[in-house]
């Protein structure tokens, strides 16, 4: 008999081939998640659940999958799914480190470029008809070449950021949990406490994992540390910001700019007060949306999530410690 697996969302062809193939799976096909009680609903007879960020897996939802054994999360990030329940319930979770690394990186660099130079803003401008000859100081904007970048977490995505950053021959500061003396020298970065990195850095990244140490990381004390001048960047998670204390930061000017890729709650609202400034660029989580890397991502979480359906330890396991229990 074949495996029943639910997938709360259509993934990229690649891996749903392989789900499809294996298995009898129902997948759903809004672009917005399944809502709660349809979750519930569906994962009660299944063996396998792959899912997205965006659903909320808690132990609620674990228990209504009497026959669920695997979890595989379709994301490097698994802040969406009780952890220590799955262990308890010996549920084996999968995710998809590693592969949306560079690709990650190269939207947070260009997130960076596209802020400094107000991209987003002339784009408007030019569209509206409002260009009406080369202006001495048209649409000013800040250099990057020679400027200093100053990375919150170093870890895969962080290194990757400071190695584009040599491009343009930035001075490269660095704030994280552990202090990374292994990378300080071959990436040419320098280590300093979060404070003097906010006070020194002309461009501010994130590239944090969600905790609770890191929620709102980044507040009104934070943000008025920051120069006048100093671009925020996040594609991290949304919650490491205090997106209330952004809005003022960005409204007053302390700030000058900030590109995001994450919010406080997704999607962010249509009305949100943070989407009437002209000094924010904002995209809808789209950090690793490239075509290569969203199929590796699926391929990768169809692979854990059939190895735990067959009683492995799947290639990718943020619980190993669950297996065999």
């Amino acid at each position: 008999m074949a495996y029943r697996v639910y997938v709360t969302r259509r993934i990229p062809e690649a891996g749903l081939k392989m789900v499809l193939e294996a298995c009898e799976a129902k997948v759903w096909e809004d672009e917005v998640p399944p809502p709660r009680d349809v979750l519930m609903k569906e994962i009660a007879e299944v063996d396998g659940l792959l899912c997205l960020l965006t659903d909320r897996i808690d132990a609620e939802v674990m228990d209504a999958g009497k026959k669920l054994r695997v979890i595989s999360n379709y994301a490097v990030g698994y802040d969406n799914i009780d952890i220590p329940a799955a262990t308890a319930r010996k549920l084996i979770v999968g995710n998809t480190p590693g592969v949306l690394t560079e690709t990650t990186a190269d939207l947070a660099f260009t997130l960076l470029m596209a802020s400094a130079r107000r991209i987003v803003e002339g784009d408007k401008y030019t569209r509206a008809g409002k260009w009406r000859a080369w202006g001495p100081t048209l649409f000013l904007g800040y250099d990057i070449h020679h400027a200093t970048l100053g990375l919150v977490g170093l870890g895969r995505i962080g290194s990757e950021m400071a190695k584009r950053a040599k491009g343009f021959d930035m001075k490269v500061l660095y704030y994280d949990a552990f202090r990374r003396e292994d990378l300080e020298q071959s990436l040419g970065v320098q280590y300093v406490d979060l404070d003097t990195l906010l006070r020194e850095s002309d461009f501010v990244s994130l590239h944090t994992p969600l905790t609770e140490q890191t929620r709102h990381l980044i507040g009104a004390r934070e943000l008025g540390m920051m120069k006048p001048t100093a671009i925020l960047i996040n594609s991290s998670r949304g919650p490491v910001i205090d997106q209330k204390a952004l809005y003022e930061a960005l409204r007053d000017r302390k700030i000058a700019h900030a590109g995001l890729d994450v919010f406080e709650v997704e999607p962010i609202a249509h009305d949100d007060p943070l989407l009437s400034l002209d000094n924010v660029t904002v995209v809808p989580h789209i950090a690793s949306a490239s075509h290569a890397t969203r199929s590796k991502m699926a391929v990768m979480a169809a692979t854990n999530l059939l190895a735990g359906l067959r009683g492995e330890l799947p290639p990718n396991c943020v619980n190993p410690e669950a297996w065999g229990k």
